[in-house]
């Protein structure tokens, strides 16, 4: 499992896939999850302005993402 740090709070879903990678554009992350392509701590989430926080975790296209604070 890999893991990206952010400097907020939180990140929405959306920017988070951006921040970590796996889609190229905001656009293609909307679609992505509208679609139902994208896991929360196991769950398809459809909200792509579903805010994420330090232990979460999204899965997409096989690959595990953790959110962490960076140190």
């Amino acid at each position: 499992m890999e893991t990206v740090y952010i400097t907020t709070e939180y990140i929405k879903l959306e920017s988070f896939l951006k921040l970590a990678n796996l889609v190229m554009s905001g656009g293609e992350a909307k679609l992505l999850i509208q679609d139902g392509y994208v896991k929360v701590n196991g769950e398809t989430c459809l909200m792509r302005g579903k805010k994420l926080r330090e232990g979460d975790t999204v899965s997409f296209r096989g690959a595990e993402v953790q959110v962490a604070y960076a140190p």
